[in-house]
């Protein structure tokens, strides 16, 4: 994903098709001249629909759809015919997105595989022809329903990123690095903060050709729960993976304290992230020497597992995507 590229936020105008209405028609024929009613039904108005596409990654080819309308059914005719349905509108959306109404903050859909199909705006209903209401006492009913109204509301799309794992961290923790010599993904890399503006995912090749999909979130900062920074606007990509993994750099003066100043804003932003599995990755291992190393590791306190690693040198990678591969599997 570049970056001007990755849109995760969109908002539209929809409008489903108007039902058909009903046909209050009789049957005329030469030697038939008092045939019954033979009105045909309507055609049911258009549906909005999303659908889950794994090809895609972000929501770029909405941005500039604010206006999104299905056709309406068309009437019923003589002998029965049925009014032709309304085409759909049909939105290919990437895996992750949830759908919500503007107005109440409803969520109406969430997509998570590929080809699910849910429709968030029904078309109206087409109406029933005369045919539908004779009887022993009306054998001859010149009315038919009119079809249903169309439905119209705001939406708001909102993109999380699916992925196994989460690469949570302050700016410039290494975390763009990692996932660099993990995977094939190119993130931007620069050694000054926010460097990453958007979240990156890349795809890690494990052992016996299987895989795992990992996601570098923009740093967050102390505060980001309550909007500062780049605030809550990539907080919710955490949500969606299954193992949060922070990065902490061994340089830092007190990996405790980030640590816990990490998990403080995710469990602000939602409580719920910390039912999530957690690793610790101190990274830039490279700027000690062994002895340093035991030195901080006996320091550290903290209730999850942690390992040290260098990208620059890749050390302890391997060992790092084993933990990972374990953790996801217990």
């Amino acid at each position: 994903m570049s970056s001007p590229n990755f849109i995760d936020y969109v908002k539209f105008h929809a409008r489903s098709g108007r039902g058909g209405a009903g046909s209050a028609h009789f049957r005329r024929e030469k030697f038939v001249p008092k045939g019954g009613p033979d009105g045909g039904d309507g055609g049911r108005g258009g549906h909005i629909i999303l659908r889950g596409n794994a090809q895609l990654w972000t929501l770029l080819h909405l941005k500039y759809r604010k206006h999104v309308m299905a056709k309406n059914g068309e009437g019923g005719g003589p002998s029965r015919k049925s009014g032709a349905q309304g085409e759909d509108i049909v939105l290919e959306v990437p895996l992750g997105t949830i759908a919500r109404l503007e107005e109440t903050e409803e969520k109406v859909a969430e997509i998570t595989e590929d080809g699910q199909e849910v429709i968030i705006l029904e078309g109206g209903r087409g109406g029933l022809g005369n045919d539908h209401f004779k009887s022993s006492t009306n054998q001859s009913p010149r009315y038919a329903q009119p079809g249903e109204p169309e439905r119209e509301a705001w939406f708001i799309l909102e993109l999380k990123v699916l992925a196994d794992v989460g690469l949570i961290g302050f700016p410039n923790a290494g975390k763009s690095t990692l996932l660099s010599v993990v995977s094939a993904a190119k993130p931007e890399i620069a050694d000054y903060p926010f460097t990453t503006l958007t979240p990156n995912l890349g795809v890690v090749e494990y052992r016996d050709f299987q895989s795992f999909v990992v996601a570098d979130i923009p740093g967050i900062i102390e505060g980001a729960a309550e909007g500062k920074g780049l605030g809550t606007r990539f907080l919710r990509h955490i949500e969606r993976n299954s193992i949060l993994l922070f990065v902490i750099p061994a340089d830092t003066d007190d990996i405790n304290q980030e640590y816990r100043t990490l998990l403080n804003e995710l469990e602000t932003y939602n409580p719920e992230m910390m039912d999530k599995k957690r690793l610790l990755a101190i990274s830039k291992a490279d700027l000690l020497d062994e002895e340093l190393q035991e030195a901080i590791r006996a320091e550290i306190d903290v209730p999850i597992s942690f390992l040290f690693i260098s990208s620059a040198q890749s050390y302890q990678i391997d060992e790092l995507k084993d933990v990972i591969w374990r953790t996801l599997h217990t």
